[in-house]
């Protein structure tokens, strides 16, 4: 993977990019067939560069580069087909995504899953549909594609399968007890319906993010998440106004 090479149309995202020397930039970009990479992107913060407006987040895009996948030269960038803006108020959620992406995908492996997750989220996003349950089930998956996938329909130990009426303590990495109801507990049907993908009360959408937040914070192994801390404090400012 990490040979010199052509790259030639590969779809991708724009997860991240910083400024390199006066004109350039460092992108992270998602690639379907290359998984993430970080390609250097010549004379693109010009005010003449025809790629400034298309290397943006969000965009789905078809890139090519030559050299190694992770450090190789962009050669040239192009939009892939109609574009959906993200609303304002759903920014905060895209960015939320692409640092889940650059903190546990690995580099320069083949991601289609992920990469097919993550467009449907966007368009999730940029939709009506619901925010919380995007971002739940795209949690969900991102999970499963990196091999720490949620056993959700039988306990710890003896196997037995969930029951809706029952209560469970989660552990991460260990999977589901049956317990008393209260202290922290999860129903048994909530727990269900986030196995099946379908948060479709209050209850079982709060109970999905808790999970899968015990989840993340595992996989992470300590490090925060600047954009969720963003999306804490603008929401603390929304109720106090």
């Amino acid at each position: 993977m990490s040979g010199a090479r052509r790259v030639l149309l590969e779809p991708a995202f724009l997860l991240h990019h910083r400024p390199w020397s006066d004109t350039s930039r460092i992108l992270d970009l998602l690639t379907r067939d290359h998984g993430r990479v970080t390609l250097f992107a010549r004379g693109v913060r010009r005010g003449r560069s025809p790629l400034a407006g298309v290397l943006q987040p969000f965009l789905p895009l078809l890139v090519s580069w030559s050299g190694k996948a992770d450090g190789g030269q962009l050669t040239g960038a192009e939009l892939a087909g109609e574009c959906r803006a993200l609303p304002p108020a759903r920014l905060m959620s895209g960015f939320y995504l692409n640092e889940l992406l650059l903190k546990l995908v690995p580099r320069e492996e083949a991601q289609p899953g992920i990469f097919g997750a993550y467009a449907v989220a966007l368009e999730a996003l940029a939709s009506e549909q619901g925010e919380q349950v995007a971002l739940r089930l795209f949690e969900k998956m991102l999970l499963e594609q990196l091999g720490y996938g949620l056993e959700l329909g039988h306990e710890t130990g003896d196997g037995d399968p969930l029951a809706a009426e029952g209560y469970y303590h989660f552990r991460p990495g260990h999977g589901l007890w049956r317990a008393e109801a209260g202290a922290g507990a999860y129903r048994g049907a909530d727990l269900l319906a986030l196995a099946a993908g379908r948060l479709e009360t209050p209850e079982s959408l709060r109970a999905a993010k808790r999970v899968l937040r015990e989840a993340l914070a595992d996989c992470l192994e300590g490090r925060g998440l600047r954009s969720r801390d963003v999306m804490l404090a603008l929401r603390r400012e929304e109720t106090e106004r």
